[in-house]
C-alpha cells in the first residue's frame, strides 16, 4: 500500500508521527518512535519565556525576592521545571538528527517575534529539518483588536521565515475570527505549512483554596471534529501542507483526517497512553482499510471529503449546525 505524503516539503512514506511532546526528551523514546516507524520526530516546543529569562537573568531576579511576593512566582514556571534549557534544546536536536534517520523538526512558542530570531537560527544550524511556530497567545487586553491579534501571527511567521531557510509551518488556534482569511495571508507569507490546532489548556479553579492551577486533559477523539472541519475547508485553498494535530487515536481517526485534507497526522495523547508502539499499530490500521475499501495509495483517498469536493458542503456549514439541532427526538 503506498501511504506515501509530502509535508513541508518533506518525503514522507507515510503521514503518522508524533506531535509536539515530552516523549523527544529522552533519546531511547525517540528511537522507539522511529522503530514504530514515525515518519518524522516534532520537538516540543522551546518557549519564548526560556529564552528571555536565560538572556536577561530574569530567574535570578525572582528568586532574590521570592519570599516578598511568593504568590507573584506561582503561575509561570521556574527554569528548572523545563525538561529542557534553550542550550539543551538545541543539544538535543543535535542528538536526536545523530541518533535517528527520520526529518526533526523543532518547535517555538511565543508571541512576540523578536523573542524568536535567533533561536529559530540555532535551531536550523542545530540541524532541524523544519520549524514549527506555535503562537500560543490570550488576547486579555480589551482594546487589542482581532486585527492586531492577526497580526502577531503573521508578523512573527514573516520575520522567522525571513530568517531560515528551512520550511516553516504555523501551528494555529480554531478561535481566530475569520481562520481562513489568517490561513491565506499566512500561505501568500509563502509558509510551508499549517498545523490544526493547538489546544489550549484550561486552567482549573480550586474552590477550596481559592487558588488558579493549571490541568493536564489528553485528548480524545471528540475533537478531532473541529479539526476536520477545518481542514476540509482550507484543503485545495492553500499551497502549503496541512497537519491534524489533536484527537487523533486510532487508524480510522488518521483516515478521516487524511480525506479532510490533511497531509500529515500528528499524534500525542495516544502515544502517551499506549506508547510509542501505538504508531504501527494505526499505520497498519489504516493499510488494512485501505485494502478492504480498495484504496492503492493515500493520494487517492487525500482531499476527497474536503469542502471543495465532499458531496454536499453544507455539512460543513449552517446545514449541519441546523441538521443537529433538529436531529434530537
Amino acid at each position: 500500500m503506498d501511504l506515501r505524503t509530502t509535508y513541508l516539503g518533506l518525503e514522507l512514506p507515510h503521514p503518522l508521527m508524533p506531535g509536539a511532546s515530552p516523549l523527544v526528551d529522552d533519546l531511547d523514546q525517540v528511537r522507539k518512535l522511529e522503530d514504530a516507524g514515525a515518519a518524522a520526530i516534532v520537538m516540543h516546543s522551546l518557549f519564548e519565556e526560556q529564552i528571555a529569562r536565560e538572556a536577561h537573568g530574569v530567574e535570578q531576579h525572582v528568586d532574590a525576592h521570592q519570599e516578598s511576593f511568593a504568590e507573584a512566582v506561582s503561575y509561570s514556571p521556574r527554569i528548572d521545571e523545563f525538561a529542557l534549557g534553550p542550550d539543551r534544546y538545541l543539544e538535543q536536536i543535535r542528538k536526536i538528527r545523530a541518533a535517528i534517520a527520520v526529518p526533526v523538526i523543532a518547535s517555538l512558542n511565543g508571541v512576540t517575534p523578536e523573542g524568536w530570531l535567533e533561536y529559530a537560527r540555532l535551531m536550523e544550524q542545530a540541524g532541524a529539518s523544519a520549524l514549527e511556530l506555535n503562537v500560543y497567545y490570550i488576547p486579555t487586553d480589551a482594546t487589542e483588536t482581532s486585527e492586531h491579534v492577526e497580526w502577531r501571527v503573521v508578523e512573527a511567521a514573516r520575520l522567522v521565515k525571513q530568517a531560515v531557510s528551512i520550511p516553516v509551518a504555523v501551528k494555529l488556534s480554531p478561535f481566530y475570527s475569520s481562520p481562513a482569511h489568517l490561513a491565506q495571508r499566512l500561505d501568500a507569507l509563502g509558509v510551508a505549512g499549517l498545523v490544526l490546532f493547538n489546544r489550549f489548556y484550561q486552567p482549573e479553579i480550586d474552590i477550596e483554596t481559592l487558588d488558579v492551577y493549571p490541568h493536564l486533559h489528553l485528548s480524545d477523539p471528540s475533537e478531532l471534529l473541529l479539526r476536520l472541519r477545518w481542514l476540509a475547508i482550507l484543503s485545495g485553498r492553500t499551497r502549503g501542507s496541512l497537519a491534524v494535530s489533536g484527537g487523533v487515536h486510532g487508524a480510522k481517526d488518521a483516515i478521516r483526517a487524511v480525506m479532510a485534507g490533511a497531509h500529515a497526522v500528528q499524534m500525542v495523547s495516544a502515544l502517551l497512553l499506549s506508547g510509542p508502539e501505538h504508531l504501527a499499530k494505526v499505520r497498519a490500521g489504516m493499510v488494512e482499510w485501505m485494502e478492504k475499501h480498495e484504496y492503492e495509495s493515500l493520494a487517492q483517498m487525500h482531499g476527497s471529503m474536503s469542502h471543495a469536493r465532499c458531496p454536499d458542503p453544507a455539512a460543513f456549514e449552517r446545514g449541519n449546525y441546523m441538521r443537529v439541532l433538529q436531529s434530537w427526538n
